[in-house]
């Protein structure tokens, strides 16, 4: 393998595995069992069984985002700078599957959603002058984790207080 493809495919392969870790991670912290089947529901939540192609869709398009934004960005710090917001992005990601899921706690996901929110927008901007298309390839992600908070915060309302809160 030359140096040109071992440049292309190694962040693609990274980008891939942190997100393959990631789905996983999430979906082992993610249980429709009692206690989620238990909740109030607002009629607009989409089914269930769509949440899983929707976020496949997402990593995949973040894959994508990911390596056009390294192989564009400028230089090595610009390089360590988008694995730390990226890494920071997958962390708050799969956490909000432990705080709503794990740990029954919506309305402390809730503040996740948010900060994840908030990590996504980060990283539109952070990849924009190096790869519009990476960022754009990144706003599904934006639109749909800003579904996801307002879904939350309905849910949060519809079934507060939670235990401990």
């Amino acid at each position: 393998m030359n140096a040109v493809s071992r440049d292309t495919l190694r962040p693609a392969l990274v980008a891939l595995a942190a997100a393959v870790g990631a789905s996983v991670a999430g979906r082992l912290a993610t249980d429709i069992g009692p206690w989620y089947e238990a909740l109030s529901k607002p009629a607009w939540q989409p089914p269930d069984w769509l949440f899983g192609p929707v976020w496949t869709l997402i990593y995949a398009l973040g894959v994508i985002a990911a390596t056009l934004a390294w192989r564009h960005a400028p230089a090595a710090a610009a390089r360590r700078h988008l694995l730390s917001a990226f890494a920071v992005n997958l962390v708050l990601n799969v956490s909000w599957s432990v705080l709503f899921f794990s740990m029954e706690r919506p309305d402390w996901a809730l503040v996740g959603v948010c900060l994840l929110w908030l990590s996504i927008a980060s990283l539109i901007f952070l990849v924009w002058p190096w790869s519009r298309l990476a960022s754009l390839l990144l706003t599904p992600y934006l639109v749909w984790v800003g579904f996801a908070a307002f879904l939350n915060l309905t849910i949060v309302q519809l079934n507060a207080p939670f235990a401990g809160g």
